[in-house]
């Protein structure tokens, strides 16, 4: 209980001390960094009136390491005064820039705000030989996705720059022949193959990988890469492909119309392939015919076809002995089983037997005979 009073009673003489204090402060929230050699550095700086009237105050770079450039830059311009209103606050950047060939070691800079009636400092020192070497690293939210090869395979990737720079990534992958994959950062719609991430920044990529459709069921692996300079990472992906049949049907000759006789059973070829990557199962088929006429199929029925596998099937098309001289729809289809279906519109135009002509022909020979017969005996009478 005394700990907690205690406690208590320092944040309240916090509070009010903070609220007493009258001038100038000027900060940065990191006073003293280390930096890669040759690396640039801008260091954010405020400036803050506590309780002074309104004015103006001036900036200066009071002490600098030798050789370095120093800039204050406010606005996106070079800055040597802000105006301060009372208990108001102003955001600069100090850009300090090493010679080109700076040696590791400790480099001093003072900057000095005077206005008001009031003076404050903000020594800074950067440790050059002591930041952080260059790394990147990759992770998923989902490494392993599963589904037919139809499906959108999409991963959430998180690039994270784990450097003390800016770096600018280069994104590739390996994957097998065929895949196609594609980096867009989230929530975006423009792809990628490099982008910049600031110094400890982490970006969100949609990587998006695309099949063959005749790819078969199995386990895949794709790598991603992001490269920058000597920094790498890499990551892993797996994707379980699952089988789906594809039923096509066609003729066997390729052609969507034909001849057929009145009354009779007339076959037309048909080939069934199954272009997908799981076996098709228990295809069946069925036709939409005019009113009158029959279709029959041999086999009518399927067990299965593996992929890339086709076979034959004979659809006997029998028009109605009624049916006059002329063109007809029939559509002919297939069903199985997980949802394949297929189907195809034959043209069949409907001419008479020739049989039926032949015997025409013999009855008008057989009457123009008698016809004869009756004249010349009746005739002469």
């Amino acid at each position: 209980m005394a700990r907690k009073l205690l406690t208590l009673l320092g944040l309240v003489l916090g509070v009010a001390l903070a609220q007493s204090f009258r001038g100038l402060s000027l900060g940065t929230p990191y006073p003293e960094m280390g930096v890669q050699p040759g690396e640039s550095v801008n260091l954010t700086l405020t400036l803050k009136n506590h309780g002074l009237p309104p004015g103006v105050v001036r900036l200066s770079l009071a002490e600098a390491a030798p050789g370095w450039q120093a800039s204050l830059i406010g606005g996106g311009r070079l800055v040597r005064a802000v105006y301060l209103a009372p208990d108001g606050e102003a955001t600069l950047t100090l850009r300090l820039q090493p010679p080109k060939e700076v040696r590791p070691g400790t480099y001093r800079f003072l900057v000095r705000a005077e206005g008001l009636g009031q003076t404050a400092s903000l020594p800074i020192a950067l440790v050059v030989g002591q930041g952080l070497p260059q790394r990147l690293s990759l992770e998923a939210e989902l490494p392993i996705l599963k589904g037919p090869p139809t499906s959108a395979f999409r991963y959430r990737v998180t690039l994270k720059n784990e450097s003390d720079r800016d770096l600018l990534v280069s994104l590739e992958y390996e994957a097998p022949k065929g895949f196609q994959v594609t980096f867009t950062p989230a929530f975006s719609s423009q792809q990628v193959t490099s982008l910049p991430i600031k110094a400890g920044e982490s970006k969100d990529l949609d990587v998006e990988v695309s099949l063959p459709k005749d790819t078969k069921a199995d386990t895949y692996a794709v790598t991603l890469r992001a490269l920058a300079g000597e920094a790498k990472a890499e990551l892993g992906l797996t994707l379980e492909v699952t089988g789906r049949p594809e039923a096509r049907l066609s003729t066997k000759e390729g052609r969507l119309s034909g001849q057929v006789v009145a009354g009779r059973e007339n076959p037309v070829k048909l080939l069934v392939k199954n272009e997908g990557s799981a076996p098709a199962k228990n295809l069946s088929f069925s036709a939409m015919e005019p009113s009158g006429w029959e279709v029959k199929f041999e086999p009518d029925k399927i067990e299965a076809l593996d992929p890339g596998q086709e076979k034959e099937v004979t659809a006997r098309i029998k028009p109605s002995p009624k049916a006059v001289t002329g063109d007809y729809m029939v559509t002919l289809s297939l069903s199985g089983d997980d949802g394949v279906s297929a189907s195809l519109d034959y043209r069949a135009t409907v001419v008479r037997s020739t049989l039926w002509g032949l015997v025409g022909i013999g009855l008008m020979a057989v009457a123009l005979l008698v016809l004869g017969f009756a004249v010349n005996r009746f005739g002469r009478r």
